[in-house]
């Protein structure tokens, strides 16, 4: 028996919207806008409900549609969101133990980040061939790895500045997810994704 309908919709703007949203709520705190340290607790169902789920299940819908950096982007990050909730449950139930000293833990988190910085770096160099949008939210996405990676293992101060910049690449997200959901429901380009920047 075959199916009536093999076309599925584009799954990218539902995994941009999960990872901006939950990066921006995120970013809220990590920057400081938001200073109520008990209220970042929030982030960790969001991460595991939009950031994970949402990312992940786009991720797979990108392997049906054959698209190599949607599935292996929206995959990664839907379980890096995973991760960071899984994380901080963790280690408020008192399951794991992530050092002895606050600057013990910093540096353990921040080995985490570089990694995914890493990771992220190398998507971003893929996404020159997509669209300028997709290029920017890669770019200030690994910068922002990074800066948090620093703030956790040697200054509040970086991590500040990681949590503005990631507050803006959650923002970009949402707006190319935006861009992505107005210009098909018009059948043209309504809001601008810009051109690849290597053709």
């Amino acid at each position: 028996m075959t199916e009536k309908n093999s076309v599925i919709a584009n799954p990218a703007p539902l995994g941009l919207a999960g990872f901006g949203l939950t990066t921006i709520v995120l970013s809220l705190f990590n920057s400081g806008i938001i200073k109520i340290v008990e209220g970042a607790a929030i982030v960790v169902p969001l991460a595991m409900a939009y950031g994970g789920t949402g990312q992940f299940v786009a991720g797979m819908w990108e392997f049906k549609k054959g698209n190599t950096f949607g599935a292996t982007a929206f995959t990664s990050f839907g379980t890096f969101w995973w991760f960071y909730a899984l994380l901080g449950w963790s280690e408020n139930a008192g399951l794991i133990n992530l050092g002895s000293s606050p600057s013990e833990k910093g540096v353990v988190v921040a080995v985490v980040l570089a990694a995914w910085g890493l990771f992220t770096f190398y998507m971003w160099i893929a996404s020159f061939k997509i669209n300028h949008a997709i290029w920017t939210v890669f770019l200030t996405l690994w910068i922002t790895f990074f800066l948090l990676a620093l703030g956790d293992a040697f200054s509040p101060g970086i991590k500040i500045a990681g949590g503005y910049l990631g507050l803006l690449c959650g923002l970009i997200a949402l707006y190319t997810s935006a861009a992505i959901v107005i210009n098909e429901t018009f059948g043209r380009t309504v809001v601008p994704l810009g051109k690849p920047l290597i053709k």
